[in-house]
């Protein structure tokens, strides 16, 4: 990941994903998990290795049990998938999202913390340009309320938004792990908060070859859940990227390209029965 030429491919590359056929490295393939349809296997493999280093691997949070973690858009992309690590790994997760529908999905998967930042309606900016500390005092507030605790992980992506609140409500000596800055990517916030309580604060870009395979292996096992909840054909590709540019969706958006229909490519029958269709459609709506 530290090398020059590292590039995530079809997104740092001008080798697109969205294509009939395309061209990858070998090195690059890793085994479709067999339960799983062709759509429901390629949503996966960059948001879940994503959510994964932030978390589980040596070089983000290093997540242990008991943990609280804080998950902003915890029905999203990678959210989603953070909410089932946390889970997995006997940690605590407190997902914030926008909506009654986004925190009835998180409560079907487990998450018993939810925090609807459209209910609690928090201001953290005054204006573009100064923060505004009793919000998050109250955020802060909030979360304990919820779990007794301040988070010791904050698994960070909207940027500029949440970024100041982030730092400031993360424990003594806790950790914000950030992978993208969707708000904006000039960050501010409070240092005396930082460094007086000795948090840390990492940065975290995609996966490497093994955390990709380690997390695609979870995913195989039926450990880790697919969260797609809509699939279109290569021909309305439009209109899923407008979904995802206005927020409109959940979880993650799956394209049909050589399949010809939703649900193709099942070749392990009992594995998917063991795992449930009510999980593997949860994001379904």
């Amino acid at each position: 990941m530290l090398g020059a030429n590292q590039r995530i491919w079809g997104y740092e590359t001008n080798f697109g994903g969205l294509a009939d056929l395309t061209v990858v490295k070998v090195n690059q393939l890793m085994p479709k998990p067999a339960h799983l349809s062709w759509e429901e296997a390629a949503v996966n493999a960059l948001c879940n290795s994503t959510s994964y280093r932030m978390l589980v691997s040596k070089n983000g949070a290093r997540m242990k049990q008991g943990d609280v973690v804080l998950i902003w858009g915890a029905t999203g992309g990678i959210g989603a998938y953070a909410v089932q690590y946390v889970l997995n790994g006997g940690g605590i997760p407190v997902g914030v999202v926008s909506s009654p529908d986004k925190e009835r999905i998180l409560r079907e998967m487990g998450c018993e913390a939810v925090i609807d930042r459209s209910k609690a309606n928090y201001k953290f900016w005054n204006d573009d340009n100064t923060h505004n500390e009793s919000e998050w005092r109250r955020f802060g507030g909030d979360i304990r309320a919820l779990v007794g605790e301040d988070p010791d992980i904050v698994f960070e992506h909207p940027g500029r938004s949440t970024f100041g609140a982030s730092m400031y409500v993360v424990k003594k000596g806790g950790t914000v792990v950030t992978c993208a800055a969707t708000s904006g990517f000039m960050l501010e916030f409070d240092n005396r908060f930082f460094w007086m309580r000795l948090k840390r604060l990492i940065g975290s870009h995609f996966a490497n070859y093994r955390e990709a395979y380690e997390a695609n292996r979870l995913i195989a096992k039926g450990m880790i859940d697919p969260v797609i909840s809509q699939t279109f054909t290569l021909n309305e590709v439009g209109d899923a990227a407008y979904q995802v540019h206005r927020n409109m969706h959940e979880g993650k958006i799956g394209v049909l390209c050589l399949a010809e229909n939703e649900g193709e490519g099942v070749t392990d029958h009992e594995l998917r029965a063991k795992v449930g269709e009510a999980r593997l459609r949860r994001f379904r709506r």
